[in-house]
């Protein structure tokens, strides 16, 4: 009941932070996008059966041009590709889901926080929308934020722009969500485990992350 009235919700509401719209849960069976799961805690992490997504989403090392510094992250709105540059040219590239046009947030961060298993609370401007959403929403398998969060800020202030986890493989590579960028668990997790908090992340479109 409560993941429905989330995604009622989350479908209807415009732009305040990161909220991640969902697709009826009717039309995709769940069950059949997975293969098993990784040892985690509290909750194991379900993995995904690659075979039902384009080879080119998969977690792989690529090279890399552009001109920012190993360490950082770069996620490009167009490509639906998050890049975690690594030294002499390479980087190792992420799948992602993306917002919806005219959704989508660009510039520069850093994450200012990092999240296992996070909770989710709703903005008071979802809740002006939809009084009857659940005011919070423990950790687990069906939260939107999924295993991991990374939380971007500038100067400090929560930008309510979120790098996360997705219970909604099918959602990448697609431009669904309502701002933030989604990644399958297991993604996310390698990611998690490799930024620290203070990292640089750039967040383009159109070839450019400045406003």
């Amino acid at each position: 009941m409560i993941r429905r009235l989330l995604i009622a919700a989350l479908l209807s509401v415009p732009l305040a932070a990161c909220q991640t719209a969902q697709q009826p849960v009717a039309t995709v069976d769940d069950d059949n996008w997975y293969v098993g799961s990784i040892p985690d805690q509290p909750h194991n992490i379900p993995l995904v059966d690659r075979r039902k997504m384009d080879a080119k989403y998969a977690r792989q090392t690529v090279e890399y041009k552009g001109p920012e510094k190993p360490g950082s992250i770069v996620v490009d709105i167009d490509e639906r590709m998050l890049y975690l540059v690594q030294p002499e040219g390479k980087a190792i590239r992420y799948g992602v889901g993306v917002g919806k046009q005219g959704f989508s947030w660009r510039g520069i961060a850093t994450v200012g926080r990092k999240g296992v298993w996070p909770n989710w609370s709703p903005t008071k401007t979802m809740v002006g929308i939809k009084p009857d959403l659940p005011r919070y929403v423990e950790a687990g398998l069906d939260n939107p934020l999924g295993a991991r969060a990374l939380y971007l800020h500038q100067n400090g202030a929560d930008t309510l722009f979120r790098i996360h986890g997705t219970n909604e493989p099918w959602s990448i590579g697609e431009q669904v969500s309502s701002g933030c960028v989604r990644m399958l668990n297991e993604d996310v997790a390698d990611l998690y485990e490799r930024v620290p908090v203070g990292t640089t992340v750039y967040v383009k479109r159109n070839g450019r992350y400045r406003v």
